[in-house]
């Protein structure tokens, strides 16, 4: 049996022409040649018999592929802020030459070369930016609100956030009339349920004209205590507070109601958002639903009034935005009650109306908590006292007049005495002899007391005599 020669370059005994070498793998002819004299084996070369193959390239499978697409995506991902900046400054380059037509530093070879360089920075800019953004903005992120099952058919345009940024300056007091749309009457003593029912419901209006100064400048003293309202509420709401002088509150402990968690509060630059003052009924919903019909000094009202403002979590309140209560509830379950109670006294407090879909969303919640209190706000105007009147008496009925009395008839002439009757005339002096004299009177028998009666005519003394 031959032994077949070892790997290497041999002349291609298939070639046109002397000088062209063909790899020899050590069992067939390979495709590679080249026509380079390369140095010559000593050892003879494969006989031109010897069988010719193809190399074919070995392919990679397709789940290979998509591994090593998403491992790439994932890197430029994370790497995304720093490819940004550096395609910004191959941009600016790139610019730089195109404008001045110089290669500057990175050496562009042409006119041409520039511009192609130039527009794909731009585009590898914008894309990385953008991820850029999503992954900065998304570190050390959590999910820590819950959005309402129920989706509004009525999305509020470009949404605007409930909160207001805060202001370092010093209060400015209000010159205005603190008031509100209705007085304490719509609230005091009422559920909240019961307040719902009296909320008008229809659909949104129209966005247009809105703007924060609409409601005010923001963090007035409208009390006039000499404090911000940012910082009123800031102290009523936070525990273990200090304060830089009088008024502003530099640190402090809050208990969040929309998320349940415990936040150290401290004022400066990247820690004091992380504590924001929510409007709970957002400014840019309560302008689509009816505050635009309020006076400038009623929404000033609104947007400082402690009924509709809580410190809350940064990050809850950003999620929130401007949704109602059919787009967005507090991830804390255990506050929902309190919160939406909040929201339908607001609303009958300032005179505004509720759509269909929060209408029910409110409802559902107050179901599970339906003696929940309605919230009074201390702008409204005290109730007007009712004089209970008591119930009238009637009037006694007219007294007929009593009859003339009729007329008196004379008394009688008085009766004269009777006459007494006569006394009978005493009986004659009668006498018998004997019973042959009674009987010839025909007195006979006679008794005792008849005239003429005697002892001697009744012998047998039994009152009869001459029997």
């Amino acid at each position: 049996m031959t032994s077949l020669p070892p790997a290497g370059w041999y002349p291609d005994p298939s070639a046109e022409q002397a000088g062209d070498l063909r790899w020899w793998d050590g069992a067939v002819w390979t495709a590679q040649t080249q026509s380079v004299a390369a140095p010559a084996s000593m050892l003879p070369p494969p006989s031109a018999s010897a069988p010719v193959v193809n190399a074919t390239k070995r392919r990679l499978p397709i789940w290979a592929w998509v591994l090593i697409g998403v491992a790439a995506l994932a890197l430029g991902l994370i790497l995304s802020p720093v490819f940004a900046p550096l395609w910004l400054v191959v941009l600016i380059t790139g610019i730089v030459a195109l404008v001045k037509n110089t290669p500057t530093w990175l050496r562009f070879r042409d006119r041409k070369v520039a511009t192609v360089l130039t527009a794909i920075a731009a585009v590898a800019f914008l894309i990385t930016g953008s991820l850029s953004n999503v992954v900065l903005g998304a570190t050390g992120s959590k999910p820590v609100a819950e959005a309402s099952p129920t989706a509004t058919s009525e999305p509020s345009p470009s949404p605007t956030p409930s909160a207001t940024p805060e202001g370092e300056s010093e209060p400015v007091a209000f010159t205005g009339e603190v008031g509100t749309a209705t007085d304490a009457s719509s609230t005091d003593g009422l559920t909240a349920l019961e307040v719902l029912e009296t909320l008008a419901i229809k659909g949104r209006a129209a966005k247009t004209g809105y703007d924060r100064d609409e409601f005010g400048q923001r963090w007035l003293d409208v009390d006039r205590n000499g404090c911000d309202t940012r910082n009123d509420i800031l102290a009523a709401q936070l525990t273990a507070i200090t304060r830089s002088g009088v008024c502003k509150v530099t640190s402090g402990t809050l208990d969040d109601p929309f998320t349940g968690k415990t936040i150290d509060f401290v004022r400066g630059q990247g820690t004091s958002e992380l504590v924001q003052i929510d409007h709970v009924v957002a400014l840019s919903d309560a302008w689509q639903k009816g505050a635009q019909q309020l006076t400038a000094d009623q929404r000033a009202s609104f947007a400082n009034d402690p009924l509709n403002l809580l410190a809350v979590d940064g990050r809850a309140n950003a999620q929130k935005s401007d949704g109602d209560a059919a787009t967005w509830l507090p991830a804390n379950k255990s506050f929902r009650c309190e919160y939406v109670a909040r929201q339908v006294s607001v609303k009958a407090t300032y005179g505004l109306w509720v759509t269909q879909a929060e209408h029910d969303a409110i409802a559902r919640v107050l179901g599970d908590c339906s003696e929940q209190p309605a919230v009074t706000s201390k702008y409204a105007a005290a109730a007007p006292v009712v004089e209970v009147k008591p119930d009238p008496v009637p009037e006694p009925a007219p007294v007929a007049p009593a009859p003339a009395p009729a007329p008196v008839a004379p008394a009688p002439a008085p009766v004269a005495p009777a006459q007494p009757a006569p006394a009978p005339a005493p009986p004659a002096s009668v006498y018998y002899e004997n019973c042959t004299a009674v009987r010839a009177a025909g007195a006979a028998p006679i008794h005792a007391g008849d005239p003429g009666y005697s002892r001697k005519l009744d012998r047998d003394g039994d009152g009869i005599g001459c029997e």
